[in-house]
């Protein structure tokens, strides 16, 4: 029987304990952060499925490189060891480090966009579009049609609809618009962690090589991604994730990363790119909003600490059981009948809180309810991808409404899954129980970070 299971290719050096407190704690709890997990004391949360942000347990050899942090203030020795990695791995010669990826974003959007532009891409991501929208530009979804549709099997929800992409370029040449760049995301978070095809990658450059227009990928996931076109794209079974990320990278002009997820690292991210002109505008402003161009807002050790974990990030032995143990947890809720995402993504298995939560309706807040109901159950944080986190301004929502547990890189052990799955699915044969809530305060920008809630009795 044990044949079937792969164990991790790594042993436990250092442990961290942990505890659960007891229920009438839990409801306490959460009713004091006003039913919203992101305002929540980490020590009152039993097993965190918060983010895989800068949550990853570093590896030995991460933390021998800790010790030989450079502090320098310029030139650190760190920072040319990250740019050796990044130049390995990835191929860009340009780099300019940030403290995290949304500092590369705003980099990225200060740099390439002006009032007026549009820039595709598919679905969003959160603090990506954000920046997008606060330097001037308006977002254009350019996804496929599988992407919003939690049940489809479609196994490449990541890609860009060529067709709609094609027609949104002629449409701003029409009307004299301006695109900037195009913008594609890496295992789709808000999709439910879902990978583009290269083929799709082809077909997206060959648009943007004929229109003139530069494409740059948000790679922050971008080995689980690679991992996903090994095992479902024809012809690239035999390529490791290393040659597949390279491949990738070859076909864009530039990505922003945040390293706190594919990197291994607990802080950090970077933008890498080809074209010199635009590396030196954005070296400029680096030193204005993140700190010097060998720095860019982070120690020297944790530079080191990031060269190293982009190095471990693509063993395709690791990336194998890393993405095993998200698919593990998955099958578990399927299986058992709850509702989520599939196919089953990279970084996080995704309950669809429109079925699970289906007495709920979506101006009630039902991701948001699951959230706070999985918590008082088990002690597990998660956090809402809905309407919440979709919702900009007064626009009209009807798309996802997903809760999504991600799985730090690293961390958990399958006992851990199995107490996970086990507990959202004794609250699913309960799920009528869960109220909805109504919104009491949220701040203009990223609502789901600060927002706060009440039940509706």
């Amino acid at each position: 029987m044990g044949m079937n299971i792969t164990p991790p290719p790594y042993k436990i050096k250092v442990i961290e304990p942990i505890k659960i407190i007891p229920v009438q704690e839990r409801v306490k709890a959460i009713r004091v952060a006003h039913f919203n997990t992101f305002l929540l004391q980490s020590e009152d949360v039993f097993i965190d499925l918060l983010t895989d942000s800068g949550t990853s347990a570093m590896s030995d050899n991460q933390w021998a490189g800790i010790m030989l942090g450079d502090e320098a203030y310029a030139g650190s020795k760190n920072f040319r060891h990250l740019e050796e990695a990044i130049r390995e791995i990835y191929g860009f010669p340009y780099i300019v480090p940030t403290h995290q990826g949304r500092g590369a974003e705003h980099i990225m959007s200060q740099a390439l966009i002006k009032k007026g532009d549009h820039v595709p891409n598919n679905l969003y991501f959160t603090t990506r579009r954000a920046h997008q929208e606060l330097a001037g530009g308006e977002w254009c979804d350019v996804s496929v049609p599988e992407a919003t549709d939690p049940e489809s099997v479609y196994p490449f929800k990541g890609n860009i609809d060529l067709s709609s992409l094609e027609q949104c370029i002629k449409r701003c040449n029409d009307t004299g618009s301006r695109i900037p760049y195009i913008s594609m995301e890496a295992s789709l978070n808000m999709a439910g962690g879902q990978p583009f095809s290269l083929r799709n990658l082809h077909g997206v450059r060959s648009l943007a090589s004929a229109y003139n227009i530069p494409l740059y990928i948000d790679a922050t996931r971008l080995v689980e991604n690679a991992y996903f076109i090994k095992q479902r794209e024809e012809h690239y079974a035999e390529w490791t994730v290393a040659r597949i990320v390279k491949k990738i990278c070859s076909l864009c002009d530039g990505i922003t990363v945040s390293a706190k997820k594919d990197a291994l690292v607990n802080i950090g991210g970077f933008i890498a790119l080809r074209d010199r002109q635009v590396f030196e505008r954005m070296r400029e402003m680096v030193v204005i909003w993140e700190g010097l161009h060998t720095y860019g807002g982070l120690a020297g050790r944790d530079l080191e600490a990031l060269a190293r974990g982009i190095r471990e990030m693509v063993d395709d032995d690791y990336i194998a059981s890393r993405i095993g143990q998200v698919h593990y947890l998955g099958e578990l809720l399927k299986e058992a009948g709850v509702p989520i995402v599939v196919p089953i993504g990279g970084h996080a298995v995704f309950l669809d809180a429109k079925r699970f939560c289906a007495h709920i309706p979506q101006n009630m807040f039902p991701a948001q309810a699951l959230t706070a109901a999985i918590y008082v159950a088990s002690g597990v944080r998660t956090m809402e991808r809905g309407i919440v986190s979709g919702q900009h301004g007064n626009e009209r929502y009807d798309g996802l409404e997903l809760v999504r547990l991600a799985i730090p890189r690293r961390v958990y052990f399958r006992e851990h899954m199995d107490y996970v799955a086990d507990s959202i699915i004794t609250l699913y044969k309960k799920r009528a129980s869960i109220k909805g809530l109504r919104m009491m305060y949220a701040p203009k920008e990223l609502r789901f970070f600060q927002a706060r809630f009440e039940e509706i009795n």
